[in-house]
């Protein structure tokens, strides 16, 4: 019997209609295009507007979109899984809310935190359900209502992030093709330099946490920008390695969107040239779990059977990865 590896066989994207742009921002807090574009790669970024509306209505749009491209019926799912840095709430899980809002009434559903890397963690935990045998269809949401969470007259900061979802269908396949390899990491001495201080159990919501400003993403741009520059090259050059890739097998490098100094220093450190790497930082900003999706799903037509991947990712913990895999359709 042929070894079972879980591929992607379906991919859908969704974002909010409403674009904030560079030169709006500018009439909101001290900052200019230029100072954006040279320092981040952004241009605009989808905000999610809208009473009540949270990171499960971005994911459940995702899914619906590829329930329709994939003439699927949502009483096939197994399994949902969702990556989000921002739940509609703590609990129940967003991806109960998107089971739910989608109809997927067979499906168990669990949500994952591990900030930008969510998506990679959540893709490696997938494919073990799908190679154990034990299910046939799991979908793996990406999305982040990161909106929720940014303090917009920090211009640090609110500058970087955009609200947006992705999902992926992962099936079986005897092929030898999906995911081939991953290696994940995570230092939680990074708690420091990237996170949200007040809401949880540590530091629980009360009128002295909002007044402090809290509930906003806190980052130490420089320090974050210097673990993430070096993580990301290495863990992206290590799976290559360990698979015996150069930069001339590789079809596309699929990198998290938090800033496109970070994404050049790892495709050169990959020896990638810029025409295989996915961009579109300029459209969206860093959406964190939806990034690598949306990219995927923007570039689904330029993908060919059998190509190498390598989708690679760091964020707040600190959290880091790196997953190959042969696209299969």
């Amino acid at each position: 019997m042929s070894k079972i590896t879980a591929a992607i066989t379906g991919i859908n994207g969704w974002v909010p209609e409403y674009k904030l742009t560079n030169q709006e921002l500018s009439t909101m807090v001290d900052t200019n295009d230029e100072w954006i574009t040279s320092r981040t790669g952004i241009k605009e970024r989808r905000i999610l507007k809208g009473e009540g509306l949270g990171s499960s209505d971005l994911g459940a749009n995702a899914v619906k979109g590829l329930l329709e491209k994939k003439n699927m019926k949502a009483e096939e799912i197994d399994l949902i899984i969702c990556a989000t840095a921002t739940p509609d709430m703590l609990f129940p899980s967003t991806a109960c809310i998107i089971a739910d809002k989608v109809g997927a009434k067979n499906a168990f559903a669990f949500d994952l935190m591990a900030a930008c890397s969510g998506f990679l963690f959540s893709l490696s935990t997938a494919s073990k359900y799908i190679e154990s045998g034990a299910y046939k269809k799991v979908i793996v949401v990406g999305a982040d209502k990161m909106s929720s969470i940014v303090n917009y007259e920090e211009r640090t900061t609110c500058v970087i992030f955009g609200d947006g979802a992705g999902a992926v269908l992962l099936e079986p396949n005897e092929e030898g093709l999906g995911i081939q390899d991953a290696i994940l990491k995570s230092d939680g001495s990074g708690r420091d330099y990237l996170q949200m201080k007040g809401g949880g159990s540590v530091n629980p919501s009360t009128h002295e946490t909002v007044d402090a400003k809290e509930h906003y993403i806190y980052q130490d741009g420089k320090t974050v920008f210097k673990f993430a520059v070096t993580n990301m090259a290495d863990v992206s050059a290590e799976i290559m390695e360990r698979n015996n890739l150069t930069g001339d097998d590789i079809a596309w490098l699929v990198p998290h969107q938090a800033n496109k100094r970070i994404i050049d220093a790892t495709a050169r450190r990959m020896g990638v040239g810029t025409e295989k790497v996915m961009l579109n930082i300029q459209k969206y900003g860093n959406t964190t779990n939806g990034t690598i999706p949306l990219c995927l799903w923007e570039w689904e037509d330029k993908l060919n059977k059998g190509d190498n991947l390598v989708l690679a990712a760091f964020g707040g913990g600190f959290t880091w990865g790196s997953i190959y895999l042969k696209w299969a359709y």
